[in-house]
């Protein structure tokens, strides 16, 4: 384990230095001025050097194995024998695999290091309008639609191209109809859902779950949750925002109702 541990940290400080590299250049030769505060600066990259070795060695060893063996587990057919009474290839009898993508989607969505900082954002820039936990919660709605969608369409086999195209059809007809206000926050919430965490275990899912269907390639099926996972929180978000507009001009219209009485 810690020889293990060591090759991630080197590995990770190999990762690390262009960025490092290409800030320095630019900071010394580009800017001209030396770098503030450098001790702290630092200390923060061994920080970040260090967290990100135990991130990787936590996904290695907990969150793709755990992801893969949920997805296996549930879709084994004794499993499924005991839970269906139907035939173990039709796309019910994999109800508690949409169930479980369904929550985990949500849960992973929710512990996103980076929607929360979009979120953030947002309400500081809103000047508190767009509020912090419903942002993310509806982008969290958003990924837990999307894995259930595309864990379905693993089971059936569909044309993963052909889902991509109607989300993104459907992502530009909203566009047009809602606030321009919002579409870029709600193009950055779909972009932020694919990072740290949810990555991770919907990648593992996939790979799961394509692997114990039968007539299913890891390869070819298992790939394709993360892009549900980017465009459907896109939908929900601009969804959010018509509905807000919907109800506002249902107040107005009670307002001019009730002034003319």
């Amino acid at each position: 384990m810690l020889a293990e541990l060591g090759n991630t940290f080197l590995n990770t400080i190999k990762d690390v230095a262009p960025i490092v590299l290409i800030i320095a250049v630019f900071q010394i030769f580009i800017i001209r001025r030396s770098i503030p505060n450098l001790k702290k600066v630092l200390f923060g990259g061994v920080l970040v050097i260090g967290g990100l070795s135990f991130f990787l060695m936590g996904l290695e060893k907990a969150l793709f194995p755990v992801g893969e063996l949920m997805a296996k587990q549930l879709s084994n057919p004794e499993f499924i024998l005991k839970n269906y009474s139907g035939d173990v290839t039709d796309w019910q009898a994999y109800y508690w695999v949409y169930i479980f993508a369904a929550f985990i989607g949500f849960s992973t969505t929710i512990a996103e290091p980076s929607l929360y900082a979009v979120a953030v954002k947002a309400n500081e820039v809103s000047g508190g309008t767009i509020g912090t936990f419903y942002l993310r919660f509806v982008v969290a709605i958003g990924v837990a639609i999307a894995l259930v969608v595309g864990t379905y369409r693993i089971v059936v086999g569909d044309s993963l191209a052909t889902y991509i195209i109607v989300g993104y059809v459907i992502v530009v007809i909203q566009t047009i109809f809602v606030k321009k206000d919002l579409v870029a926050l709600a193009y950055d919430s779909g972009g932020v859902t694919t990072s740290t965490v949810t990555v991770p275990i919907v990648a593992a899912l996939g790979l799961g779950l394509a692997s114990v269907i039968p007539g299913r390639s890891p390869a070819i099926d298992g790939f394709g949750l993360i892009a549900f996972a980017s465009v459907f929180p896109i939908i929900t978000v601009l969804g959010y925002a018509q509905f807000n507009d919907l109800l506002s001009y249902i107040n107005k219209l009670k307002k001019k109702y009730y002034h003319e009485i």
